[in-house]
């Protein structure tokens, strides 16, 4: 197993989490993720159930920190730990994403390199089984930071990036969500929550951040969160911290919280616990 002093594991349901380019205790690299399941509540999920959801975080660091132990990239790691929770059913994220008011999933992801400030997102997938390799070709392969939807996909197959038909992405469990939802749009009890996000700092003293998630249960008008929107969901500034947020993300975007915890660091000197 992975050094535990080495690690800040937040899983399950955080509102956000950051690290900065100095960690409370001195190390050479450093890395933190954090798993939203969607739409379950916490006392909804079984002892068994939980084990599932630690037992691949715990996969998940494992596979960050070897590549960092190495001397891989930042950026490397942030993309294969969510590459590994995209793939899982558990998260709201890739398979196993919450399904829109139409019973389908669309996703979104960003990623970005604090070295440069080189960022890629992408918006509104429906076919493109894991969102972060997409985002990541957005920031190495393009002029551009952001493409959504049809456009997106386009860019994705002239890379040769790998499809799925959309009912992939759908679980049992996801599809019994959704029909328990519908009863409840009306009284706005839907949960609104749950994104996979990393943060690493590699032994070079780079720093990146990634986020990915399949948004809100029951979202419709091709509504985007904060995840794919840089500044707000994903941050990553080497003078400064590296930042992947879940929560809320309209809050998020109004007040670009990514980007102010970076600012306040910057700024104000403020420590990162105190931005």
């Amino acid at each position: 197993m992975c050094e535990r002093n080495n690690f800040l594991k937040i899983s399950l349901l955080i509102i956000f989490f950051l690290a900065s380019t100095i960690f409370s205790q001195p190390q050479k690299f450093g890395l933190a993720i954090h798993g939203g399941a969607g739409n379950i509540k916490r006392e909804n999920i079984s002892p068994e159930k939980e084990k599932e959801y630690l037992q691949k975080l715990d996969e998940a660091l494992e596979k960050g920190y070897s590549i960092l132990e190495s001397g891989g990239s930042a950026i490397d790691a942030v993309n294969s730990v969510i590459n590994i929770l995209e793939d899982s059913p558990l998260f709201n994220a890739g398979k196993g994403a919450v399904l829109t008011e139409k019973g389908e999933a669309e996703l979104d992801a960003s990623i970005m390199n604090g070295k440069d400030l080189s960022a890629g997102a992408v918006a509104g997938l429906k076919h493109i089984k894991n969102p972060i390799n997409l985002a990541r070709l957005v920031m190495e392969k393009s002029p551009h930071v952001l493409l959504i939807s049809d456009g997106a996909e386009e860019f994705a197959k002239q890379n040769n990036l790998e499809f799925v038909d959309n009912k992939y992405f759908m679980t049992e469990e996801r599809w019994n969500q959704f029909l328990k939802a519908k009863e409840k749009v009306k009284k706005d009890e839907i949960e609104k929550h749950g994104t996979v996000g990393c943060v690493a700092l590699d032994k070079n003293g780079n720093l990146a951040a990634g986020t990915s998630t399949g948004g809100m249960m029951m979202k419709k008008f091709g509504r985007v969160g904060d995840s794919p929107i840089i500044g707000a969901g994903t941050y990553a500034n080497n003078n400064t911290c590296a930042v992947s947020a879940t929560g809320h993300g309209e809050y998020f975007i109004r007040l670009a919280v990514a980007h102010d915890i970076s600012n306040l660091i910057e700024y104000k000197n403020y420590s990162v616990k105190e931005a």
